[in-house]
């Protein structure tokens, strides 16, 4: 199936290893061109390098921090200088503070503060300066990497529900403003997933990943594979009639009839 993405441009963030990596490897083999925006130039030069060598599309490394408003700036003038536009804007964000707490632990302001410029307040600020470099030469699209432990909240995962629960709000009342230009702008809530540990080992020992299984109905953990086809389908011309909604990839475990 043509998914319409060849020649499109599509900016991913905090793409410089893990899921953030993997979508923009899964956009450049449907043939978009991309850019790479995250902290470390190394790893993104070498991603750009990758990803031109196996899909022979062109890949921008983008170096900066989402959370600084110069950076936000210098991409966005970036994007319009090398690309004249954009197409497609993946938000993904990094990680709350490590180690996971209890809710009624997190009682350190340092924690929160980084927390919400790291999930919320970074991806409000690429949204804001990509948005008005789309739609010019067709369809814009938004999508937001959150949790599907925004609707259903997760032991010891309070910082990242509670902020990205934030971006979904706000990607609702983006949705509302932008679709008269054509943009749709929807979430990818993921849960479960089976995501290799910096070092490259395994995220979770072997009993905590079994206890992982066990939280959703399908009894298995789900693949980066299958994240990123979620992510690439509404980025696709056939997701263009779906907007202000969020795709979960949750394996059945949120309980909810909506």
């Amino acid at each position: 199936m043509d998914l319409g993405l060849k020649g499109k441009v599509a900016l991913v963030t905090a793409c410089s290893g893990g899921m953030g990596r993997n979508i923009a490897l899964a956009l450049a083999a449907e043939g978009a061109h991309v850019a790479l925006f995250a902290r470390s130039r190394d790893k993104l030069e070498a991603l750009a390098a990758d990803i031109e060598r196996l899909h022979g599309v062109h890949a921008l490394p983008c170096p900066g921090d989402m959370r600084e408003a110069a950076d936000a700036d210098r991409l966005a003038a970036t994007l319009e200088r090398e690309f004249g536009g954009l197409d497609v804007a993946v938000l993904n964000t990094g990680r709350a503070p490590v180690p996971l707490r209890a809710t009624v632990d997190e009682t350190d302001g340092e924690r929160w503060d980084a927390a919400y410029r790291t999930q919320l307040w970074g991806a409000i600020q690429i949204a804001q300066r990509v948005h008005p470099l789309m739609g010019a030469a067709g369809p814009g699209r938004i999508i937001a990497v959150t949790s599907a432990s925004v609707q259903q909240p997760m032991p010891h995962h309070a910082l990242s529900t509670v902020f990205r629960a934030g971006v979904t709000a706000y990607l609702k009342h983006l949705a509302n403003e932008l679709g008269a230009r054509g943009i749709t702008v929807n979430c990818v809530a993921p849960a479960l997933i089976e995501t290799p540990h910096r070092t490259g080992v395994a995220a979770y020992t072997a009993e905590q990943a079994q206890a992982r299984k066990k939280m959703n109905v399908l009894q298995r953990m789900g693949s980066q594979e299958e994240v990123c086809a979620a992510v690439v389908f509404l980025a696709s011309r056939q997701a263009g009639f779906i907007t202000g909604s969020t795709l979960r990839l949750d394996g059945g475990m949120v309980g909810t009839l909506f």
